[in-house]
């Protein structure tokens, strides 16, 4: 009888197919935060909750605030559109400062989210770092996020 062997992978082929399979997976994460920026900026506070998964909580160092229902989030978004558009702040995109995938189903990523006005100028930014966890259905929920602080506007930097 024959002997047939296995193909097998090189190290080389096993770090290419995990930074292809990192990849996706940074663009999943990426399509997740690119969705939270438009909701925000739009106000679609309903489109925003469907990101959340409850329990949840927000940190800062000023608020701890626990999250305990959908309509909650929708809440606590509810008049950010406007807070934001009186400061000149029509715009954001969301800029992974760093992704660290901690199980199958939790990640944790943190984000800075600058302030943009009309003319695609920055006013300043802030970052967060959200935990996020795969929901049943296999999506991606935010469960916590912890709020760092605003920056300056780059003008304003010494």
């Amino acid at each position: 009888m024959a002997q047939t062997s296995t193909p097998r992978t090189t190290r080389s082929q096993d770090t290419r197919a995990s930074a292809r399979h990192a990849a996706a997976g940074d663009a999943e994460v990426q399509g997740f935060l690119d969705r939270f920026g438009r909701a925000l900026t739009a106000g679609d506070t309903h489109a925003i909750a469907a990101l959340w998964e409850t329990p949840a909580y927000v940190l800062g160092d000023s608020d701890v605030h626990d999250v305990r229902s959908i309509d909650e989030v929708e809440q606590f978004f509810g008049g950010a559109r406007q807070q934001y558009n009186a400061q000149g702040i029509t715009d954001t995109r969301p800029e992974i400062l760093a992704l660290d995938r901690l199980t199958e189903r939790i990640l944790v990523v943190r984000v800075r989210w600058p302030y943009l006005d009309a003319q695609g100028h920055e006013l300043g930014a802030e970052t967060s770092t959200y935990t996020l966890r795969r929901d049943g259905n296999g999506r991606l929920r935010l469960r916590v996020a912890v709020t760092h602080g605003v920056e300056e506007a780059p003008a304003a930097r010494h």
